[in-house]
């Protein structure tokens, strides 16, 4: 069943931080129709080996991915006008709550058919600093 993309969302800051929220957990279920919303159809992502994939392949991973959850920290987002960008850290746990990695992420959305739609996305492993 595709999911019903939202209308009429309002361009301040907090709906895209709640967007944010939404794709972490939409991709903890393997709920590849919620996911689609958020994607304009040019998305593209760099992801965190730095491998690029378009809206399809992203969308065509969903359901391989590992159970794992996604807590998101320090989500901000900058608005200007109908463009935005939303960073923040992902902290990827197991079921047990071992951490497992941490991801640091940049999201750019245009506002576009009364919706925010990510047209980029990169994502960063963080990794610990040698003393």
């Amino acid at each position: 069943m595709a999911a019903t993309c939202p209308t009429n969302q309002s361009k301040e800051e907090n709906t895209l931080v709640q967007a944010e929220q939404t794709w972490a957990k939409a991709l903890e279920k393997h709920d590849s129709d919620v996911v689609s919303c958020l994607m304009a159809e040019e998305f593209q992502d760099t992801d965190s080996n730095g491998e690029l994939h378009d809206r399809t392949q992203a969308l065509a991973h969903i359901p391989q991915r590992p159970a794992y959850s996604n807590r998101l920290e320090n989500v901000r987002a900058r608005v200007y006008g109908d463009f935005a960008f939303v960073r923040g850290l992902n902290k990827v746990v197991d079921s047990s709550g071992k951490l497992l990695a941490q991801v640091r992420f940049t999201d750019v959305f245009v506002y576009r058919d009364g919706r925010w739609q990510a047209v980029a996305g990169q994502e960063t492993l963080v990794t610990k600093k040698a003393p």
